[in-house]
């Protein structure tokens, strides 16, 4: 059974994998709906054990999807599921979903710090709760997530730890546009960048990817004027391939440090030999699409 939400199936893209993530159990904060979902439905096809701990447990008016019919879609499309209703802020929910994830599949390969929110307001309006709602979920929760997941990680073969989150850019531009959420996203690049010089001996893996472009997400089109900007947006698969293909080395060249990346999609992709990324927008040509914050 589906959910119906055909927004996120996922049509036939130009990426054509060099490895495979069937069997390995990968650990994902949200995952409900949006790039989460795609990533997951991506390692699905090739038969992947995947936890989402979610938010959603029941539907929501403005937002399709919930953890269980995410789920439903992982199964129908190959792969094996495990939906945790949990909030990523909360200690006692994020343990339960690791102990859950060794309990259900044995142990844990992969975590995808995927959970985030967003406020691109300045300074004088952004709204304090929504300060911390950003820096306890984009922030706190990453560093939880991962921290709590690391002894499940380093008794697997190829641990690694994701994080959807940009390359820390010091251009003064992107602090003086939205201050609260640039230190939000940012804190989450500092933890993969201070994750991947700690764990450099436990052979554990930690990168972070960041789409090129804006990509049509529920957040961008609840968002003032969102819907008018997701016409020119990429739809999540690309953000979908890139990380299977970061996830399972893909053809990035030796040279490349397996640890401590800040990944784009185009680059990623790129290196796996996708030469065209038309398939991968929502009908605008290249030269309209929307740059991505950070970049």
């Amino acid at each position: 059974m589906t959910s119906g939400n055909d927004a996120f199936a996922l049509p036939e893209t130009p990426y054509r994998a060099a490895g495979s993530l069937r069997g390995r159990t990968i650990l994902m904060s949200g995952g409900s709906r949006g790039i989460g979902l795609a990533i997951a439905l991506r390692a699905a096809r090739d038969g992947a054990n995947i936890v989402l701990l979610a938010k959603t447990g029941q539907a929501h008016a403005k937002l399709a999807g919930t953890v269980f019919s995410a789920a439903d879609e992982l199964e129908a499309a190959g792969g094996r599921a495990l939906p945790l209703v949990g909030d990523v802020r909360n200690d006692d929910d994020v343990a339960h979903a690791v102990g859950a994830a060794v309990e259900h599949f044995g142990g844990i390969d992969v975590v995808i710090n995927n959970a985030s929110a967003i406020d691109l307001s300045r300074t004088d309006d952004v709204d304090m709760k929504r300060y911390d709602l950003m820096q306890d979920i984009n922030v706190r929760g990453t560093f939880l997530l991962s921290k709590l997941a690391l002894p499940a990680l380093r008794k697997s073969t190829g641990g690694h730890i994701l994080t959807l989150s940009p390359p820390l850019n010091l251009d003064p531009k992107w602090a003086g546009r939205h201050l609260a959420y640039t230190l939000a996203k940012y804190g989450m690049s500092l933890t993969t960048l201070g994750l991947a010089e700690e764990l450099k001996a436990d052979g554990i893996r930690v990168n972070s990817l960041w789409p090129c472009t804006l990509i049509d997400t529920a957040a961008i089109r609840n968002m003032p004027g969102g819907e008018s900007m997701v016409r020119a947006a990429r739809g999540p698969h690309i953000m979908a391939d890139a990380a299977h293909a970061v996830l399972t080395g893909g053809n990035l060249t030796d040279s490349d440090a397996p640890s401590g990346n800040f990944y784009t999609d185009e680059q990623v992709l790129a290196a796996a030999g996708v030469g065209d990324f038309r398939p991968y927008s929502l009908g605008a040509d290249e030269d309209q699409l929307v740059p991505d914050i950070f970049l």
